[in-house]
């Protein structure tokens, strides 16, 4: 009795009931689609996918920040808005923040084979532009030379604790470091940043709504 009751009611109302019901939606979707309201919303719906998408590749796009190589500038969690117009428009300028694929030199720093590593090596990272191309630097007593002249860096978390350079910044390349001196896997490590591989600038932090704003990112 059993059996036959729930096997009978299951199979024969189910399954006519859902083929019902998907018929009707389809036919509903097929309606709305051919009709001229479906193809102004079609329409509507493209250009405005096709807008995001420019915005997000060509001209602004949203950055998290996952680890303290940048403290006190930003805080892990905080959310950031990266311009990436202004980099087509003129070289990258010292005390600016970018954001960037990681060069070749700490791609073979960081992969050990494993998954991790390899995914690691392909994330992008955020530093701040310390020199730009026919730069001398060097690093000593705590302080960042360029060309000779001690840089004032307020936004530094504490006054490095290593010695670096002279070397001086290669055509095309700039030296990058986190605002967290001890604490950043950086160009003092790895080596210098060719600029093509920047993909662009930070410009404001806009979350969480007590964090809004650009201080320190110029």
């Amino acid at each position: 009795s059993g059996d036959g009751s729930g096997d009978g009611s299951g199979d024969g109302s189910g399954d006519g009931s859902g083929d019902g019901h998907q018929g009707g939606f389809g036919n509903e979707v097929k309606k709305w689609w051919d009709s001229p309201e479906g193809k102004d919303d079609v329409k509507t719906y493209t250009i405005s996918l096709i807008f995001a998408l420019a915005l997000r590749f060509f001209i602004i796009e949203p950055r998290y920040i996952p680890s303290l190589s940048m403290y006190p500038s930003f805080q892990v969690g905080d959310q950031l808005a990266v311009e990436k117009v202004t980099k087509r428009i003129r070289p990258q300028r010292r005390g600016e923040v970018v954001v960037f694929n990681p060069p070749a030199s700490f791609r073979e720093m960081v992969f050990d084979g494993g998954s991790e590593g390899k995914k690691k090596a392909k994330e992008a990272l955020i530093k701040r532009v310390v020199a730009i191309e026919g730069d001398e630097v060097r690093v000593k007593g705590g302080s960042l030379y360029i060309n000779g002249e001690v840089q004032d860096e307020p936004f530094t978390a504490e006054k490095a604790l290593y010695d670096f350079g002279p070397v001086k910044v290669p055509q095309g390349q700039l030296l990058v470091l986190g605002d967290n001196r001890n604490h950043s896997l950086d160009g003092h490590i790895w080596g210098f940043l060719p600029r093509s591989n920047v993909i662009g600038r930070a410009v404001y932090i806009y979350w969480p709504p007590w964090r809004f704003g650009n201080e320190g990112m110029f």
